[in-house]
């Protein structure tokens, strides 16, 4: 089996083949790129053919020739179809960002959700600043390739400075010439009003899945900063437990438990190990129980099923809710390798 192969020991059948099949392109591309490790000249025709068919190409087949879907204007709405929910989800199916449409997409989104400050805002203003959404979309104009961009460095050390709180005021401090964030919008170590005002941890993965994102050699000092409570808060509490602060009910959200794909502001258990191990913990003991838990789920045939799932509400429905799901077991596949090396 070869060394770099030993994490598969753990899985009761390997459904790589199954990831292979030609049914799904946008599966079979990544599939190629993140588990086979295929050669360029492969997974270039893979993806090409991705956007060809399948879930990517039905989501740009509904793309306006200005460059935003189903409405103009920032694009939070209507949830799951507006421009910013097209973008985040195509760049999960693996799209590519040299496709001349989704380039022209992403423009129309920084031309629209940018506020005053600086940061990605659902609603193009400082008072719709929230650490999931600029997260969700900073992870995927990265994965598009605006890294470089100008307005897209700006947010993402914006995001990193509302998580350490440096040079941040807040919207009640008007004698400052520090940037602010208002009353309702995430604040220093991950604060939200929408979780009563506790540290959430949904707003802190989508965070850092957009820093861990960043090349390291272009993080900047608060980046690096925020990383660094990222981590320590993610870690701070067993991730298969997740009993990370809630402000709803007396125990954590049942969607931590639920695999699903792709992934809006809602979390889960195995997003919180993508990006963990994403920033180099991937041998880090705290994990251990939550890799269990992952392995637990899957079936005889080393499959994972999709449990939850927007059908319904988005341009495209992916797979079926309770049925073994190659999106979500090539998520697992991902993770189970990087740990295992």
């Amino acid at each position: 089996m070869g060394k770099q192969q030993d994490w598969k020991k753990a899985l009761k059948a390997d459904p790589t083949d199954w990831l292979l099949e030609r049914d799904d392109p946008g599966v079979r591309y990544l599939a190629l790129r993140d588990i086979v490790e295929a050669g360029e000249k492969e997974l270039k025709a893979a993806r090409t053919k991705a956007h060809r068919e399948g879930p990517i190409a039905q989501i740009l087949e509904n793309m306006t020739t200005e460059g935003y879907w189903d409405k103009p204007g920032a694009g939070y709405g209507p949830k799951y179809r507006g421009t910013q929910w097209a973008l985040v989800f195509m760049a999960q199916l693996g799209a590519d960002g040299n496709d001349p449409r989704i380039r022209a997409g992403c423009e129309y989104l920084l031309s629209h959700t940018i506020a005053s400050n600086g940061a990605l805002s659902w609603n193009g203003t400082t008072s719709g600043f929230e650490h999931c959404t600029a997260g969700n979309l900073g992870a995927a104009l990265v994965d598009f390739g605006f890294v470089e961009d100008p307005r897209l460095r700006t947010a993402m050390e914006w995001l990193a400075q509302t998580i350490t709180g440096e040079g941040v005021a807040n919207a009640s401090n008007r004698d400052t010439n520090r940037r602010y964030f208002g009353s309702g919008n995430s604040a220093p170590r991950f604060v939200c009003s929408k979780n009563a005002n506790l540290s959430c941890a949904w707003g802190a993965i989508k965070a850092m899945i957009a820093l861990s994102k960043v090349p390291a050699e272009q993080r900047t000092r608060n980046m690096q900063a925020a990383i660094k409570q990222g981590l320590d808060f993610l870690l701070s509490h067993d991730p298969a437990v997740a009993d990370y602060p809630f402000g709803r009910g007396n125990k954590p959200s049942s969607s931590w438990f639920k695999f699903g794909y792709p992934i809006g502001y809602i979390t889960d258990v195995l997003q919180n190990l993508e990006v963990l191990v994403a920033l180099g913990q991937a041998e880090n003991p705290k994990l251990a129980n939550a890799l269990k838990l992952v392995l637990s789920k899957q079936d005889e045939q080393g499959r994972w099923k999709l449990e939850y799932t927007y059908n319904g509400k988005s341009w495209v429905d992916i797979e079926k809710k309770g049925q073994p799901s190659k999106w979500v077991t090539l998520r697992a596949l991902r993770v189970l390798k990087r740990a295992g090396q």
